[in-house]
């Protein structure tokens, strides 16, 4: 034996094997020759267990002898024994001297025992077998045989989740997470590897959590060993899916820790084998990061740590591998508004752009909803343009089969269509037409950006005819039934836009568009509520016979009059716009005079919103019209904060105020009111505007006060 573990061909592990070998053979032949046992059973035993988990070429031997008696060695004993040897081990049953005679010759007999053995472990579930024995060796073994068991364990496919559920149901899970806190590096490199395989069960993610195992996982991050940081940040990556988990990293220090490692040179040329495992543990670090980052205050942890500028520079390697989990991190910062802006200060939207090209769709998703969230600002709009972004997307409209990815670049699409610029460079890629053919038979997600993107190229004239005589008018009315809300706010925003295109107001009507939008003013979402009343502006506008539809909508008006109770600011102003358009018909005037809404816009005059109030006033000029609502405004106190508008620097709120004033000028209580409040010096001044209307209205309601007041005067002298 000395002279084997002096052999230089062999390693000292293949020299053990032997001395084991040798060892099992020479007690092997001294039964076979004497009927008894040289040493002892228990030590036999252990031999050929760390022979059987260490050598998987060495077969298991088919005769022993219990120390005290002759009994049968049950086909499980010996499976047990086996559990990590590749080749099957054929279970049978082996008789004390006395039987030996006694032997089945019967085919049928022996046909019923092979069944009966097999029926006995499928019951004893082997996988199960297997995994107690080896947790049971690892409890009780040395460092050595630790580390042989562990191998044991690794030979196994941990991926089965009977594996998985049997070491954590045979507590083997508090021993791998014991053996992180040892001092032996082979013990740990051992264990995470177990723990990343095994760990992608959720019920074990979430015992690791329960066992506070993340402790050892962050500490761990702090080895030198390089694959030893790789394995425990992956094994981080999978349990930080669980919530309770990342706030347990944020809290444990593990952010920084984590953003450390993706320190490294992606794109050095020649890596040594030490830079390349410090690619891989970046790597590592990248999907630990991305499972954190469905967390907001971890994204602002990690953009503190400086997290994105490194992101930046790994986002410029080659390897695929490494760009999915980086581009899955940028996408998640995007939702952030600060994390969105040092997105645009690092330059990574140039990178994101051109692994747009990349033959990955999983890659091209992530870029496409990192650029989806992230085109929400105007700065990111320009960026996509500048860097040709907008041809690359509009060619992943292509991909229809992948709805994740269809989804992702419908949405950056969407966004991008803010900017007028961008709806002019799509044009040039017939997207509009591309994106009218996605109105039929997809899932919500690519639909509520298709018709965002609808809403948007709709401002532009020639595009409301593109998209009409792409039967894109029928898809979008369809639309309005259904139940999605971020979806109904879109469709509403995009039949709006069409609605002033004469034509297509023709199909709305023809299709029952305008009682559909009306009736999602009874949406409970006050988004949908007010993007329905937006839409009916036009709608009302441009329809034929628009004050007659108006009053066959059942409880249409009654319904406009109720949502200015409503709390939400956008609510009010776009039901505000609404009245303007309604009360230009004066039967439709009446009925929401009946309805209560005098006082109910009186109300919302005291605000400093100068969209509410802008429309506000439209709405007030509008309904003065009728009867003696001149007065009830003024009773209602709106006549004082009206004149308070005249102060306001926006050129829409002061003609829309002017205008209200000079209708409630022609009573003379109003008028004593804005003399009071001192509304005489700035409408003189608004007399010197520019805009006719302006002059005009501005004049008028100088004269009236003027004539108002003096009549008033002179009536008071008298008496």
């Amino acid at each position: 034996m000395s002279l084997l573990i002096k052999n230089e061909g062999k390693s000292p592990s293949e020299n053990i094997l032997l001395i084991l070998y040798l060892f099992h053979l020479f007690v092997r032949s001294s039964f076979i020759l004497t009927g008894q046992f040289s040493f002892t059973h228990a030590t036999y035993m252990s031999s050929c267990k760390v022979l059987c988990l260490t050598s998987r070429s060495i077969c298991l031997p088919l005769f022993l002898k219990l120390e005290k008696n002759k009994d049968v060695i049950t086909s499980n004993c010996i499976y047990s024994m086996s559990s990590s040897c590749t080749t099957p081990v054929h279970t049978c049953r082996i008789h004390s001297r006395a039987a030996a005679a006694v032997v089945e010759t019967s085919s049928e007999s022996e046909d019923e025992e092979v069944e009966q053995r097999s029926e006995s472990i499928t019951d004893l579930s082997l996988e199960y077998l297997q995994i107690k024995k080896l947790v049971k060796y690892l409890k009780a073994g040395d460092q050595t045989a630790t580390v042989l068991t562990l191998c044991a364990m690794l030979n196994l496919n941990l991926m089965k989740e009977t594996y998985q559920l049997a070491i954590w149901d045979l507590k083997g899970l508090e021993v791998l997470l014991n053996l992180l806190d040892t001092k032996e590096e082979r013990c740990h490199i051992g264990s995470l590897k177990i723990l990343r395989q095994i760990s992608q069960n959720v019920l074990i993610r979430r015992a690791i959590v329960d066992m506070d195992g993340l402790r050892s996982l962050v500490r761990i991050l702090d080895s030198l060993v390089m694959d030893t940081k790789a394995f425990a940040a992956e094994t981080i990556a999978n349990v930080a899916k669980v919530q309770r988990a990342r706030r347990n990293i944020l809290q444990l220090g593990g952010v920084p820790k984590l953003v450390k490692l993706l320190d490294c040179e992606p794109n050095s040329v020649n890596l040594s084998a030490d830079q390349e495992k410090s690619v891989e543990v970046a790597r590592c670090a990248a999907l630990a990061l991305w499972s954190c980052s469905k967390s907001t205050k971890i994204k602002v942890a990690i953009s503190k740590a400086g997290g994105i500028p490194l992101l930046a520079r790994l986002l410029k390697s080659s390897n695929e591998n490494m760009l999915i989990p980086v581009v899955g991190n940028l996408q998640e910062f995007a939702s952030v508004k600060s994390c969105r802006i040092a997105i645009q200060t690092e330059g990574i939207m140039e990178d994101l752009v051109k692994n747009l090209s990349r033959n990955n769709d999983e890659l091209q998703m992530y870029c496409a909803n990192a650029i989806f969230k992230c085109a929400e600002d105007e700065k990111t709009q320009e960026l996509v343009l500048k860097h040709s972004g907008l041809q690359p997307l509009v060619s992943l409209l292509s991909k229809s089969d992948n709805k994740e990815l269809l989804a992702a670049a419908t949405g950056a699409i969407w966004k991008c269509s803010i900017s007028r610029k961008n709806v002019d460079k799509f044009q040039e890629y017939d997207t509009l037409s591309t994106l009218v053919g996605l109105l039929s038979e997809q899932p919500e997600e690519v639909l509520v950006n298709v018709v965002g993107a609808l809403g948007e190229f709709a401002r532009i004239p020639t595009n409301k005819v593109t998209i009409r005589k792409c039967g894109g008018i029928k898809y979008l009315i369809n639309l309005l039934t259904e139940t999605n809300k971020e979806l109904l706010f879109n469709v509403t925003k995009a039949v709006g836009a069409c609605a002033t295109d004469k034509e297509s107001m023709a199909i709305i009507d023809q299709h029952d568009g305008v009682r559909l939008v009306w009736s999602l003013l009874k949406n409970p979402c006050p988004n949908v509520q007010s993007s329905a009343a937006w839409a009916l502006c036009p709608c009302i506008e441009h329809a034929k016979d628009a004050g007659e539809k108006v009053r066959s909508v059942v409880g249409g008006l009654e319904l406009i009059g109720n949502l200015l109770k409503s709390t939400n600011k956008e609510v009010h102003t776009s039901i505000c716009a609404a009245i303007a358009r309604i009360s230009k018909d004066m039967e439709n005037l009446a009925l929401l005079t009946d309805y209560g809404v005098v006082p109910l816009l009186a109300k919302l005059t005291n605000t400093t919103d100068n969209r509410l109030r802008h429309h506000l006033a439209e709405a007030i000029e509008h309904c003065c019209l009728y009867g003696s609502n001149r007065a009830s405004f003024g009773d209602a106190g709106a006549v004082a904060h009206l004149v308070g508008y005249l102060k306001s620097k926006d050129q829409a709120v002061h003609r829309s105020t002017v205008n209200a004033l000079f209708q409630l000028s022609t009573d003379v209580n109003n008028c004593i009111i804005m003399q009071s409040e001192g509304a005489v010096k700035p409408l003189i001044k608004a007399i010197g505007s520019e805009d006719e209307m302006l002059q005009e209205a501005a004049a008028g309601c100088v004269r009236n006060i003027r004539l108002m007041v003096k009549a008033y005067m002179e009536e008071r002298i008298l008496k």
